[in-house]
């Protein structure tokens, strides 16, 4: 067994090698303890060693920071609205426990089984690594539009100092229709029994947004106020971003539990509020017929990869900061079912509010009590928050204290998987040279959402940029893990690692249920695709045309870089480069020399269990059934 293993040991010490820059070449040189690279023909030498979290807890609170934030708390709420309260929760159960989930055991699984950023974990499938780029175009994008609803929660942070909360009464400027929430329900009644617009609602869109009510005129000037709280939002990322992964862990317990101690406050507050159960039963009664509704579906899928931060990167990078055996699995379903719970008790907080709204405002319909998107936060919640009799201004700074915590461990961790795959690929760059670039970039795209016509921008860039390639996006690794690599190789390598058999359930997910429904809810919204729109207007035309260039980036990644994977392969002919893009690169595995060495020896032993006669006569049924059952 020691030859072997030593025999083993020094064919990788002599065969692995990396390309890097045009034509320089690298010879990973392993040792007893490390892992040093040094380029051929120089004498210069650099140690690479990757961070890790300080213990093991850290990754379990900084994936709650990540994935229990704005997605549950800004984004939930409003997607929910524009669905039917009701007719997504189902739906939106349905797709955690088959959809969710697994590709979330599965994401974590790959990044800490390879120590490696998300692109470098395509090493698993090469030809597929245009999967991790557009993933991480993906984030990219949306870091700027949440940096942006951080600015705004800066704005009301400041605005919640003031003596009065400026949302809780009228100003002359917004007519008559405007419902001060100070006034009292007699006093409303009494006068003018027909709908009218809170004043939490027009502080929104005409003070603080100064929201344009189409495009025809352009997007007008940013608002300068918000500029200063956007670059306030991205000197809070810097900051973190620049002190690295351990302190982003040091963070996550704050990032992760304050929130929930603001939530429980609200949730108290918005249940002892007349009509809030009208919008919590409307928020939680199933509306069953919806079930065939494939745009319901849609909505509920593209919501989880928000939510729980799925099919960005993000996740294959926390974990690959993780130690190689710890045990995930308990991790995962933790982080799962709190991201779900806290979905549903932000709805239940914002249903209540509207619910409230509706009683007030004499609206039957508590759909239409206001406008939607994506400022539904920054109405519904403010609007509890006046109703507290004692010290209101206190629960208006720790609520949008609460928003601004979200947003900052949502977006220290998409930043962070920006920063990770470049830094792997170019890791003679300082990390707080990268941070700080992110920062700058991420700002100066930012400053479009602080137009007048903003939220036209960000509806759109939410959509085309991040949630239609996802979508896309999603179903191709899932294929590319599943199947090109496979399902059987995969629970292979989990056992390696984590010394357990993976059940049924995750394997018939994996290979047919997960991509499967992905696929059919994305079939059905090609076919019935409309032009988007904004509160119910249209974009101008040409606007369409850059959303789908926006689109068109993203998915792109994934046949150019097949293509150049492909023509750079090693191979004689084009069959044979195709089919060894195909195929794990040299170094796939454990980034422990160590631990590298005893993977390709537990291969080798389950190659050996089989004879080349069982591999070579198997029919396609039963490879199929062998991938999936094992």
């Amino acid at each position: 067994m020691h030859s072997a293993y030593d025999k083993l040991r020094q064919n990788q010490i002599n065969i692995l090698q990396v390309e890097q820059g045009d034509a320089a070449k690298q010879s990973i040189l392993y040792t007893k303890d490390s892992i040093s690279t040094s380029e051929l023909g120089s004498s210069d030498t650099s140690s690479t060693i990757r961070d890790k979290w300080g213990n093991e807890i850290e990754f379990l609170f900084s994936c709650i920071a990540l994935s229990v934030g704005l997605g549950n708390v800004w984004r939930f709420p409003f997607i929910a609205l524009a669905n039917g309260g009701g007719a997504f929760v189902i739906p939106y159960v349905i797709v955690l426990l088959l959809i969710g989930r697994p590709v979330y055991y599965l994401e974590v699984i790959v990044g800490q089984f390879s120590s490696r950023g998300c692109v470098q974990a395509f090493g698993m499938v090469p030809l597929m690594k245009g999967i991790a780029y557009g993933q991480v175009y993906s984030t990219a994008v949306a870091t700027t539009y949440y940096a942006s609803i951080m600015a705004l929660t800066i704005k009301y942070l400041l605005a919640s100092f003031a003596d009065i909360l400026p949302w809780t009464y009228c100003r002359p400027e917004w007519g008559a229709t405007c419902l001060a929430t100070s006034d009292s329900l007699q006093e409303i009644n009494s006068t003018i029994p027909t709908k009218r617009v809170s004043s939490a609602e027009l502080f929104f869109t005409k003070s603080v947004l100064r929201e344009t009510e189409n495009l025809d005129h352009g997007l007008g000037m940013p608002s300068w106020d918000l500029v200063l709280c956007l670059l306030a939002a991205w000197i809070l990322i810097a900051i973190i971003l620049i002190k690295g992964i351990r302190s982003s862990g040091k963070a996550s317990y704050f990032l992760a539990l304050f929130p929930y101690v603001v939530m429980l406050i609200l949730l108290w507050r918005a249940l002892t509020l007349p009509g809030a159960l009208d919008g919590i039963v409307y928020f939680l009664k199933p509306q069953w017929d919806q079930l065939l509704n494939p745009q319901v579906w849609y909505n509920a899928i593209t919501q989880m990869f928000f939510s729980l931060a799925i099919c960005f990167g993000t996740l294959v990078m926390y974990a690959s900061f993780n130690n190689f055996r710890k045990n995930v699995y308990r991790d995962v379903i933790i982080i799962t079912s709190v991201d779900s719970v806290t979905s549903i008790l932000a709805g239940c907080i914002i249903f209540g509010i509207l619910g409230n709204l509706a009683y007030e405002t004499n609206s039957p319909d508590i759909s239409s009590v206001v406008k939607g998107g994506a400022g539904l936060a920054f109405i519904s919640y403010p609007e509890a928050i006046a109703k507290f009799k004692f010290l209101p201004q206190v629960f208006a700074v720790l609520f949008f204290l609460m928003l601004l915590v979200l947003g900052m461990g949502s977006n220290v961790g998409m930043a962070s998987c920006v920063i990770t795959v470049i830094k792997d690929r170019f890791n003679h760059l300082p990390h707080w040279l990268l941070a700080t670039a992110m920062a700058v970039m991420g700002f100066m795209c930012g400053i479009i959402y602080m137009t007048p016509g903003g939220q036209f921008v960000l509806n759109l860039v939410d959509f085309f940029g991040c949630s239609f390639i996802a979508l896309f996006l999603a179903i191709a690794e899932l294929i590319a893990v599943s199947w090109m690599y496979g399902v059987k190789r995969l629970c292979q390598d989990i056992e390696f690692m984590l010394g357990v058999k993976t059940g049924l359930y995750w394997r018939i997910c994996w290979a047919l249920i997960t991509p499967g429904l992905m696929f059919a809810v994305l079939l059905y919204t090609l076919i019935t695709l409309e032009p988007l729109t904004y509160n119910g207007v249209a974009y101008p035309l040409n606007v369409y045309g850059v959303a789908w260039l926006l689109w068109a980036i993203g998915v792109a990644q994934l046949p150019l870089w097949a293509l150049y994977t492909v023509y750079s392969m090693k191979g004689e002919t084009l069959k044979e480069k195709f089919i060894n893009s195909l195929r794990p690169c040299q170094n796939w595995g454990p980034s422990d020399p160590k631990l590298l060495v005893e993977y390709l020896l537990f291969r080798q032993q389950l190659q050996a269990t089989q004879s080349h006669n069982e591999l070579d006569h198997r029919t396609l049924w039963t490879k199929f059934y062998e991938n999936i059952v094992g």
